[in-house]
């Protein structure tokens, strides 16, 4: 075991003197949040569209974006999308093309066209975003599934069958401002707006199949429509109010909606649609919040959805102190101190469904205020619990995120990411693709594993817990066939088992129980046979494990990360795996920037730029603690 140990000291060294070298006077770590080109082209657009002329960045998400197109023409989410991706080719061509630093006659671009029509053009879209940028800058009609839904939505109470706040959080600041824009029949064209009418190669399809349930959905709303009291006229114009203040008291300091480029942008164009000057504050202040959002790395610029502050720094520095980096090393110090400054103490949107909970969560990006969610929160409290032992600040801090975490479990027994008790199943019916996903909060495997992993190794719970137990039976009930867990925000089977695996074991689950005995075969089955493990985006849409054919460092980090949890002593595929762990550490290529994390199934996926320092150092320190005195 010597000479594994030897490689893992020196692996561990040196990734906690490069972490150390990079981390930022505030102590953060500002790691790139890269989430493919989608934001990049909404920003074009966006801008051209507001004729605000910042050439410096237009021209460089143009770089990007065409660097990113592939042979064929198209872009792609990921590496292995089998045949690109229409809505994102779609948006890439339309922002190269508004930018004015691509002509339709380039060769690029004749290629992106080819591969659009080939697909069947404008009329085949089927991500909701792309079609409300399209309708709100003259390009299609507004969809039916937007427009079927009336503004009025947003004043049933919640005794109705359907309350607006039933719908997660994630859909209500998009939704929101599609439904203004929709309700006015909004679109901004200007005299640069591109033309897209060769992309319609056959009638774009703005209607919607009315299944049973989605009609059933819009009856319930209807139904909840007719019984509010006032004429229509003015029912309307108090949902509009609604609508609008929904959106203004949601802003957060830095101008943002709710800390999302995305819905910063619907937010904009929403407000133009409600009479906005164009240069309103408000919209000036927005376009800046988004504007921060961009990140440069080596030779490209791209714009982040949300910048990841707060989860990598998080997670950074409990990497850090698992490879035994001491509390009182500066590195953790700083990094605590902002920590302990960005925990919320305010009640917002969370507290509709969970009333009495003292706020005390963390949110993912450094602007959040409103919006903490628990994987962030137990994030942060890993880093403080040891400090707060000697320091009361960190002691409170400690302890109102305790109690903000226990307090968000569902009622089933699982626990969500955002919002408690936030799955009613009548939204998934919405005719828009990935509904099932965005619409709802239900509980997760990946957020319940990893809130029992950090109740049980950090609070000393475990499953004689009545709560506790709930969790447990919730996540063995959810327990694929085959041994895994769906895994919510990583990708994808391979970080829900991950997560699963240590959670039941944090907590006192016996490693001999069968569903954890599942969960090991099924990783030792999809071991690849350099050591490592990998996983494709394309399981997120299949609902099943598909191999990516290539190990990743994540993906290897977590598997590994899971069997040393339950296996007293290390065994000859772990060791296997570890070697392959380690020498991803010296690789950058195409695999080691795979995007293994999730945002919205079919539509979003994110490579974290930090994620090959995390999870490889949580494992080998992991690897080191239980094994080396063996």
């Amino acid at each position: 075991m010597g000479n594994i140990l030897s490689d893992i000291d020196q692996g561990i060294n040196r990734l906690t003197a490069t972490l150390i070298q990079c981390q930022q006077p505030d102590g953060t770590w500002r790691f790139c949040f890269e989430n493919g080109t989608t934001i990049d082209a909404y920003v074009i657009i966006l801008l051209r569209t507001l004729n605000i002329h910042n050439e410096v960045l237009i021209r460089q998400l143009h770089d990007r974006i065409l660097t990113e197109q592939q042979p064929d023409g198209s872009w792609k989410l990921y590496l292995d999308e089998a045949e690109g991706n229409l809505s994102a080719s779609i948006e890439a061509y339309y922002a190269l093309l508004y930018s004015g630093y691509s002509l339709k006659t380039d060769e690029s671009m004749v290629r992106a066209k080819r591969f659009i029509q080939s697909k069947g053009g404008l009329g085949k879209v089927t991500s909701i975003l792309t079609k409300a940028i399209l309708a709100a800058t003259g390009q299609m009609k507004w969809p039916v599934s937007i427009s079927s839904i009336p503004l009025e939505v947003l004043l049933l109470p919640p005794f109705f069958p359907i309350d607006f706040f039933d719908f997660s959080g994630y859909s209500r600041v998009h939704l929101t401002p599609m439904l203004i824009m929709a309700d006015r029949h909004y679109s901004l064209k200007t005299a640069q707006t591109p033309d897209l009418g060769e992309l319609q190669v056959s009638r774009i399809n703005t209607d919607v199949e009315y299944s049973r349930e989605y009609q059933e959905l819009l009856d319930s709303i209807q139904w909840g429509r007719s019984r509010l009291i006032g004429s229509p006229r003015y029912i309307h114009q108090a949902a509009i109010r609604k609508a609008e203040q929904f959106i203004l008291q949601r802003i957060e300091a830095d101008g943002t909606l709710y800390s999302y480029a995305s819905s910063t942008i619907l937010m904009i164009l929403s407000l133009l649609a409600l009479g906005y000057d164009q240069h309103h504050p408000l919209i000036a202040h927005a376009i800046q919040g988004i504007i921060a959002m961009r990140c440069s790395t080596d030779d490209k610029t791209t714009m982040q959805n949300s910048p990841s502050t707060v989860w990598d720094t998080a997670l950074l520095t409990y990497a850090m102190q698992e490879a035994g980096v001491t509390d009182d090393h500066v590195a953790i110090q700083k990094a605590a101190a902002y920590l302990l400054s960005r925990q919320h103490d305010k009640t917002a949107d969370w507290s509709i469904h969970n009333p009495n909970a003292i706020p005390g969560g963390w949110g993912f990006s450094e602007t959040n205020t409103m919006n903490p969610d628990v994987d962030d929160t137990t994030a942060a409290l890993r880093v403080i619990r040891s400090l707060s032992s000697s320091d009361l600040s960190y002691q409170d801090s400690w302890n109102r995120g305790l109690h903000w975490v226990i307090s968000m479990q569902n009622e089933d027994g699982g626990w969500p990411a955002f919002e408690k008790n936030t799955n009613k199943e009548m939204l998934t019916w919405l005719a828009i693709e990935g509904a099932k996903s965005a619409a709802i909060d239900p509980s997760e495997a990946d957020l319940t594993g990893r809130t029992l992993e950090y109740l049980g190794n950090f609070s000393g719970l475990d499953h004689r817990h009545e709560f506790i137990k709930r969790g447990t039976t919730w996540l063995i009930n959810h327990q694929e066939k085959n041994g895994s867990w769906y895994g919510r925000w990583g990708i994808c089977y391979i970080y829900g088992t991950w997560a699963a695996l240590t959670g039941l074991e944090a907590v006192g689950i016996s490693s001999n129980h069968h569903a954890l005995q599942k969960a090991v075969k099924w990783l030792l089955s999809i071991q690849n046979s350099d050591g490592g493990w990998g996983e494709s985006c394309r399981s997120d849409r299949l609902l099943r494990y598909v191999p990516l054919g290539e190990s990743t460092p994540s993906q290897t980090a977590w598997a590994l990360d899971a069997l040393i949890a339950v296996h007293p002593q290390p065994t000859a595929e772990i060791d296997k795996g570890i070697y392959r762990l380690i020498a991803s550490l010296e690789e950058n290529n195409e695999i080691t920037s795979y995007p293994t994390g999730a945002g919205l199934p079919g539509n979003f996926y994110v490579h974290y730029h930090s994620y090959r320092y995390i999870w490889p150092l949580l494992t080998l320190s992991h690897y080191r603690k239980k094994y080396a005195s063996l």
